[in-house]
This record gives C-alpha cells, sequence and structure tokens, in this order.
C-alpha cells in the first residue's frame, strides 16, 4: 500500500509531463488561439475616438471593404514590436487598418503613436475593456481581419511578425479584393 502512495505523483507527474512534451512537440503555435468569432459578425460596439474632433470607431466601419482592427496599449511591449508591420500595412499594402486603444491612458496613446507612426483610419478608445470583452480579446495586441460585410476572417494572438504577414494577413487581403 505504501508503494502505491509513492508511486501516485510520480504518475501523476509523468502523465502531466506527457501531455506538456505532446503539446511542444505538435507544431502548433501557441499564440494561435483558436476564436469562436471566426466567419461570424464583428461584435456590435461603439467607442469614443483617441482624438476629439474626429470620429469614434464602431462595428458600422466595418461594413462595406475589408479591414483590420488592432487592439493594441502603449504599455504593452509586444504592440512596439508589431508597430512596423501595421504601418506597412497601411501604408505599403493600402490596408484601412483601425485601432482600438485597450485600458490605456489617452494621453499615454497619443505619445506612443507619435512616436511610431499612425497607420490606423480611426482609433476608438476602449477605456473599460468592455469592447475587448465582447471580442474576445486574451491580451493585447490582438488583430483582426474583417472582410466587407464585417464578418471576422482572421484572428491574430500576439504581434503580427513578417511570417505571419507574408503567409496568412496579406493573401487574405487579396482574397477578400482589398
Amino acid at each position: 500500500m505504501r508503494r502505491v502512495i509513492f508511486l501516485a505523483p510520480l504518475a501523476l507527474f509523468l502523465l502531466v509531463a506527457g501531455y506538456f512534451a505532446v503539446q511542444l512537440l505538435s507544431g502548433r503555435d501557441p499564440s494561435e488561439v483558436p476564436s469562436a468569432l471566426i466567419d461570424r459578425p464583428a461584435p456590435e460596439f461603439s467607442l469614443p475616438p483617441l482624438y476629439a474632433g474626429e470620429a469614434g470607431l464602431s462595428t458600422a466601419d466595418l461594413n462595406g471593404r475589408p479591414s483590420i482592427v488592432n487592439v493594441f496599449a502603449s504599455w504593452c511591449v509586444p504592440c512596439r514590436v508589431e508597430h512596423p508591420m501595421l504601418m506597412r500595412l497601411a501604408e505599403e499594402e493600402g490596408a484601412t487598418v483601425f485601432g482600438i486603444a485597450y485600458k490605456d491612458d489617452p494621453a499615454a496613446s497619443k505619445a506612443f503613436l507619435e512616436e511610431l507612426g499612425d497607420p490606423y483610419a480611426r482609433i476608438g478608445v476602449d477605456a473599460d475593456g468592455r469592447a475587448a470583452i465582447e471580442w474576445g480579446v486574451y491580451g493585447v495586441p490582438e488583430t483582426y481581419v474583417i472582410d466587407a460585410d464585417g464578418r471576422i476572417r482572421y484572428k491574430r494572438t500576439g504581434p503580427i511578425g513578417p511570417r505571419h504577414m507574408e503567409d496568412d494577413i496579406l493573401p487574405l487581403l487579396r482574397e477578400l479584393g482589398s
């Protein structure tokens, strides 16, 4: 009986270690979190603008043409890493990029964009994070590709890198007629 008591933790450890080993060796990217919103309409939301006198961002802005919605924050280090990719999408690829400033001080968001450039056609401020909850945001940055009918076609959790741009986002934008 004593052996069983001593072997039970070892068996549990081996089971857990085996699970993690299988996950690591599967080749799946753990940052690619599946979304229940893929191929569904973007959630209803309406956010105030970052800059006074400009339009905010709402669900209605996502209809009529393919677009990208990027959830960012000035305090987010990975947001800085991906920012050149967003600038490229807006400036070189001609994509319409919308921003959602997630739980960020508006002055800090403005300083972030003044320093790195502003790729966004419109920016909505999600001060309390309610819109992000509706979108199923796990953390910043997150990026969505929206089709002309306002349906979410792609979600990237984490920073966009060159591989995501070339393999996923640009081909999808071309397919959607962006």
